[in-house]
């Protein structure tokens, strides 16, 4: 396991898109499981299903390698069991993996306060299609924090600007 600590500079910024933190979000008696990745220069969110109450290496690579490559760079992450083959998700999306100091969910905020949002919602009982539609809405709401645009205006207009000429977004 990678040291949170060991991060580049880049993520903690926030500037450049592509620095992603995960979490698993289990349903009612652990008999379900969701997968939460939320973008951290945009807020964007991604849910993926998960086929069983454990985080699978295939549902997550999945659903990140649903991003362009270049919107695939790291990805922070508890000290759950969940990552153990962490390393294949690696392998899979070329997604390096940082793990957070144990017992220190504040250093995945981004994903702490999406996954208030979504524990709203009772996920486990959504296809990947109805959770893809969650996301979607999730990613419309226009954020304070953001000057009321919303998760993918602003993702957008990052990738297209990293696009554009990279060396401008550091």
């Amino acid at each position: 396991m990678v040291s949170i600590h060991l991060r580049p500079l880049e993520v903690s910024k926030r500037e450049m898109p592509g620095h992603w933190e995960g979490d698993l979000i289990k349903g009612k008696n652990n008999a379900s499981a969701v997968g939460t990745l939320v973008e951290l220069s945009s807020s964007y969110l991604i849910l993926a299903k998960m086929d069983d109450a454990t985080a699978n290496v295939a549902d997550f690579s999945a659903a990140l390698n649903r991003m362009p490559t270049t919107a695939r760079k790291s990805m922070t992450y508890d000290q759950g069991r969940e990552m153990a083959q962490h390393a294949k998700i690696t392998q899979e999306t070329g997604v390096a993996i940082y793990f957070c100091d144990p017992h220190s969910p504040w250093q995945r905020g981004a994903s702490e306060n999406i996954n208030g949002l979504i524990r709203q919602t009772d996920l486990s009982v959504h296809s990947q299609e109805e959770l893809d539609a969650i996301a979607f809405e999730l990613n419309m709401r226009p954020r304070k924090r953001f000057g009321f645009k919303c998760p993918i205006e602003v993702m957008s207009k990052l990738m297209a600007k990293y696009h554009e000429s990279p060396s401008t977004i550091q």
